[in-house]
C-alpha cells in the first residue's frame, strides 16, 4: 500500500506542475534529446600524433556521423552529434570571434556542421558560461550575443553551456540571458544548461521553475564515469531528489543524468541493461558516448530496442521514479501512452542491487505497483525474455514474478487493457527474467 499511495501521489504532482509550465520558447526537446557525444569516451585527447583514433578532432565527429546512420542509430532517433570541449583555438580570432583549433579542426566548424547535416542529421557544439570551458579555452563570458549568433552562423542545432570559470551566484541570471542571445538568432538551437550542476555541491537553492523556462535540458549532478558505481550513484541521487525534480520535467524540459556508457568498459551487458532502463523511466537525454565502430552487438541491441526507446521517447513526457526498495531489489515506474479513463499504462523496471551473487525471484501485485485499471495489462517484456506469451489479461490482484540477476533488470510495459481475459497458467505466464 506505500507503494501505491507514493505512486498516485507523484503522478499527480508531475502532471499538474508539468502542465503549468512553459518550455523554453523554440519548440524543440518535446521529447528527450537523442545521439552522440564525445566527453565521456575522449576527454580531451588532442594528440592526434599518438591517439589517431582517439584524438579530438574533425575526422572523429564525421566517422560519428557516418556509423550514426550506416549501423542503423539515426532511424531510430540518435540524430545529434554533439562536439564537446576541447575544440577550440586557445585564443579568439582578431575579430573577437571563437575559433577551432587550425590544426584539428582545419576545415572549420561550418564544414563540419555541413557534413553532419548532409547526413541528415542534426550539430551539437559544447560552450562555457565562465571566463574559460572546464578545459581551458575561450568561454563566452563577456561575449555571449555574439557567440549565440557565431553558432548560428555555424548552423548549430545543439548548444551544451558548461559552467567552470564563472560565478555560481550569477548563473540564474547569466543562463537564461545566454539562452535569449540564441533565441533571438532566429535559428532553433536545443539549449542544454548545467547550472545546477555547479549550485547544487554548493548547497544553494536551484530555481528549477525558471531553468525550466529557459533550458531545453540540463545536468542535475556529476559527470558520469564510466562505471556501474558511477552510473548508480547518479540513479540513487536522482531517486533522493525526485519528489521536487520530477515535476519539472516534460517536453521542451528535460533532466539530465549524463552520457549513456554503454558499449564502452565498464559496464557489462546486464549492467547495460540496467543504465538504459533507468534513463528511460527518468525520460532522460540518451547521448551515446562511446567508439561507435567498436560496440560489440549484444551492446549495440541494447541501445538499439526499440520497445525500451519507446518508453524513453513517451509522448506525454512524465519523468518515472523510484517507487518502492525491498529485498535489493529497486523498482522503478514511469507512466506511458497509452492512456485512457484515467488510467495510464506503465513502463516498470526491478533492478537488483543485490550482492549475493545469484539471480534472485521477487513477487508483487499490479496494485501494490499503483496500477487499478479494472480491465487489467498486458505485459510486454522489453527485454524480451519471459517465458510464455503475454496474450493474457493480468488484473490487480495478480501477483508478478520476476527474476533479476545481480544488479541486472527486469524491464517490463504493462499496457492497459478494454477487456478481460485473465491468465490461468500462473507457473509461467507470470514469471519474467
Amino acid at each position: 500500500m506505500i507503494v501505491t499511495t507514493m505512486v498516485r501521489w507523484t503522478c499527480c504532482l508531475i502532471i499538474m506542475v508539468v502542465r503549468g509550465i512553459d518550455g523554453l520558447d523554440n519548440g524543440l526537446a518535446l521529447t528527450p534529446p537523442m545521439g552522440w557525444l564525445a566527453w565521456q569516451r575522449y576527454r580531451c585527447i588532442t594528440d592526434c600524433e599518438m591517439y589517431p583514433d582517439d584524438c579530438v578532432n574533425e575526422q572523429l565527429f564525421m566517422k560519428a556521423a557516418d556509423l550514426l546512420v550506416s549501423e542503423g542509430y539515426s532511424e531510430l532517433g540518435y540524430n545529434y552529434v554533439i562536439v564537446d570541449d576541447c575544440w577550440l583555438a586557445k585564443n579568439r580570432s582578431a575579430d573577437g570571434k571563437l575559433q577551432a583549433d587550425k590544426i584539428r579542426f582545419p576545415s572549420g566548424i561550418k564544414a563540419l556542421s555541413d557534413y553532419v547535416h548532409s547526413k541528415g542529421l542534426k550539430f551539437g557544439i559544447y560552450e562555457d558560461w565562465g571566463t574559460k570551458t572546464c578545459a581551458g579555452y575561450p568561454g563566452v563570458l563577456g561575449h555571449e550575443e555574439l557567440d549565440a549568433k557565431t553558432f548560428a552562423e555555424w548552423e548549430v542545432d545543439y548548444v551544451k553551456l558548461d559552467g567552470c570559470y564563472s560565478n555560481v551566484r550569477h548563473m540564474d541570471k547569466g543562463y537564461p540571458e545566454f539562452g535569449r542571445h540564441l533565441n533571438s538568432t532566429g535559428r532553433p538551437m536545443v539549449y542544454s544548461c548545467s547550472w545546477p550542476a555547479y549550485q547544487e555541491e554548493k548547497g544553494m537553492l536551484i530555481d528549477y521553475a525558471s531553468m525550466a523556462k529557459h533550458c531545453n535540458l540540463w545536468r542535475n549532478y556529476d559527470d558520469i564515469d564510466d562505471s556501474w558505481e558511477s552510473m548508480i550513484k547518479i540513479a540513487d541521487y536522482f531517486a533522493q531528489k525526485q519528489e521536487f525534480w520530477a515535476k519539472y520535467a516534460g517536453p521542451g524540459h528535460w533532466n539530465d543524468p549524463d552520457m549513456l556508457l554503454i558499449g564502452n568498459f565498464g559496464l557489462t551487458y546486464d549492467q547495460s541493461k540496467t543504465q538504459m532502463a533507468i534513463w528511460a523511466i527518468l525520460a532522460a537525454p540518451l547521448l551515446m558516448s562511446n567508439k561507435l565502430a567498436e560496440v560489440q552487438p549484444h551492446f549495440k541491441d541494447i541501445l538499439q530496442n526499440k520497445k525500451v526507446i519507446e518508453v524513453n521517447q513517451d509522448k506525454l513526457g512524465i519523468q518515472g521514479t523510484r517507487v518502492f526498495r525491498d529485498k535489493g531489489i529497486d523498482i522503478w515506474t514511469r507512466p506511458v501512452e497509452p492512456f485512457n479513463d484515467g488510467y495510464y499504462s506503465y513502463a516498470v523496471a526491478f533492478v537488483s542491487r543485490r550482492v549475493d551473487g545469484a539471480p534472485y525471484p521477487y513477487n508483487i501485485t499490479l496494485e501494490d505497483l499503483g496500477l487499478k485499471n479494472p480491465n487489467g495489462y498486458s505485459i510486454i517484456n522489453l527485454y524480451g525474455k519471459e517465458k510464455s506469451t503475454t496474450s493474457c489479461i493480468f488484473n490487480s490482484k495478480t501477483p508478478i514474478k520476476v527474476r533479476v540477476i545481480p544488479s541486472g533488470v527486469v524491464f517490463l510495459r504493462m499496457n492497459i487493457e478494454n477487456s478481460n481475459t485473465p491468465c490461468t497458467d500462473h507457473s509461467k505466464n507470470q514469471f519474467f527474467v
